[in-house]
C-alpha cells in the first residue's frame, strides 16, 4: 500500500529513493510515450545510489494501491 520506509532485508532507508525512482519512470513514460528499458531502470538505480539488490527489489516490486483503498475510508 504505502512504500516501506526501510528495506526489509538490510534496513536502508528507501522511501525517498522510491519517490525519485517513480518520478523518473513517469518522466520517461510521459515524454517518450513508452515503458523504460531494463538498462534505463538500472541506470536510474545507479544514479540514486541504490546498489543492493534487496533495496532494488523493494522499489521495483512495490505496487502503490493507496489511491484505490482511500475510496473505502
Amino acid at each position: 500500500m504505502i512504500i516501506p520506509v526501510r528495506c526489509f532485508s538490510c534496513g536502508r532507508v528507501i522511501a525517498t529513493d522510491y519517490i525519485k525512482f517513480r518520478d523518473e519512470v513517469e518522466r520517461i513514460r510521459n515524454t517518450e510515450k513508452r515503458e523504460p528499458t531494463k538498462e534505463e531502470i538500472s541506470k536510474i538505480f545507479d544514479d540514486l545510489g541504490v546498489k543492493r539488490y534487496c533495496c532494488r527489489r523493494m522499489i521495483v516490486s512495490h505496487i502503490d494501491l493507496i489511491d484505490e483503498v482511500i475510496e473505502f475510508d
